[in-house]
């Protein structure tokens, strides 16, 4: 935020008072040519901001009411500090207007209008944000249009926001959209789930993350006056705790067993690579290195291509799906050899997972976990993980296996603890979870 210029002839009520009513404001210069004013009245003052333009030309806003008589309320009554931001988003917005640059002028700027210039200007291919547009898209329109799209950006308030964050966190969770056309079920929250609250949270944080920087581009472009509303509503603490959980060794060859036709093929790469779907579905035969055991993934999330080295099991699987193909031919397709698209696999994995009793169902994300997580206990350093699963730097992966790799601590504190006789002896082995079900 820029710094406030002061005068301190009109920068405090018992400054202002002392001057005489007069219709020229008395002027403060920000910078060549963008002048803040304070127009003194018999009852009370006014702020009012001056654009000069390369012409000479002067071009006036009033910014509202001056604090004299009543408390600043960033609606219609400013301090001295508030009404400056507001002049300085009005000189920004009249040099874009002046250069062709700006907006048309069709009413007050709507949350609506502010989200469809921000999702507007992440939909080129190969722009920031352009691979998580259609997920923020749909989020927008279920969790912030319905209750702050109409509403006028420059009279939100801090709490119009907070209370709408801290509903999202309670809100019912709602099932996926059908394509039949059906309504969405919603199924309540139960407080008592700790997991499932955490969870609400979590999407109430993402949901405020894309608010943000919608109107924070907004801001940018000289369309807001004050960003203060919403940076000072601040996400919720630990509602993003990484999730644990990732397959047993007797899990993932029920998995593989269960899985049908060229799905399988499909999980078996998932859990020998650690690959995203979206990654894989995209391999072609090319990318299969035989000479040095890898497979080149050329389309991340980061944006980066990257090597992932390959066991003796995952290159017997590439070469096997690789042999005798054009080298521009996809590694992994359906069984009708067309490519597998996006959400393709919901319903095969959820199918492959009730067979093969796993529960709750595993997904691919699970999958990409599961492999990381053999890593780790296994010994293999973070750095090696992260540059396996793509990830920028070790941080990411210490936060969600570090736990599980072998702990020096732990090591040492078995093996100086002598036994205490507190615990009595049991020949009783216990059975595996799975064997409870029918």
């Amino acid at each position: 935020m820029a710094r406030t210029v002061r005068n301190p002839k009109i920068d405090t009520r018992s400054a202002r008072s002392k001057l005489a009513v007069r219709r020229e404001p008395y002027w403060t210069v920000i910078s060549k040519g963008c002048a803040f004013g304070y127009r003194r009245a018999s009852r009370g003052g006014t702020w009012v901001a001056r654009f000069r333009d390369d012409a000479g030309r002067q071009h006036y806003e009033a910014l509202g009411a001056a604090d004299d008589a009543r408390d600043a309320d960033k609606l219609t009554v400013f301090d001295f500090a508030q009404a400056q931001e507001r002049a300085r988003g009005f000189f920004t917005r009249k040099a874009r207007e002046l250069a062709g640059d700006a907006a048309p002028d069709d009413g007050p700027l709507t949350v609506a209008k502010a989200l469809d210039a921000y999702f507007a200007e992440r939909a080129t291919p190969g722009a920031k944000g352009f691979k998580g547009l259609a997920k923020d898209r749909a989020s927008a329109n279920v969790r912030i249009l319905p209750s702050l799209g109409e509403a006028d950006v420059a009279k939100l308030t801090t709490k119009r926001i907070r209370d709408w964050h801290t509903a999202l966190a309670t809100a019912p969770k709602l099932t996926r959209a059908s394509r039949f056309g059906k309504d969405r079920k919603a199924t309540p929250v139960d407080p008592e789930d700790g997991d499932a609250a955490r969870a609400r949270r979590a999407t109430a944080n993402r949901t405020l993350t894309v608010l943000k920087a919608a109107l924070n581009r907004a801001y940018q472009d000289g369309r807001i006056a004050s960003a203060d509303a919403w940076r000072k509503v601040k996400p919720f603490k630990e509602a993003d705790a990484p999730i644990e959980r990732f397959l047993s060794d007797d899990e993932c060859v029920r998995l593989v067993n269960a899985s049908d036709g060229s799905f399988r093929d499909l999980v078996r790469a998932a859990l020998l690579t650690g690959c995203r779907y979206g990654e894989l579905t995209r391999l072609r035969c090319e990318d299969f290195h035989p000479e040095g055991g890898t497979v080149t993934v050329q389309f991340t999330k980061a944006g980066k291509p990257r090597h992932v080295g390959l066991t003796d099991e995952g290159q017997a699987l590439f070469g096997g799906l690789t042999a005798g193909r054009a080298r521009r031919d996809r590694i992994f397709v359906r069984g009708d050899g067309k490519a597998w698209g996006p959400s393709h696999q919901q319903r095969p994995i959820g199918a492959a997972s009730a067979r093969a009793r796993i529960e709750p169902p595993a997904t691919f994300h699970i999958l990409r976990h599961t492999y990381a997580s053999a890593l780790a206990r296994r010994g293999v350093p973070m750095a090696v993980i992260a540059a396996q699963l793509g990830h920028a730097d070790t941080r990411m992966t210490e936060r969600h296996y570090a736990h599980l790799a072998p702990s020096y601590v732990a090591d040492t504190v078995r093996a100086a603890l002598p036994p205490l006789g507190i615990v009595d002896r049991s020949n009783l082995t216990p059975l595996r979870r799975d064997a409870f079900k029918a």
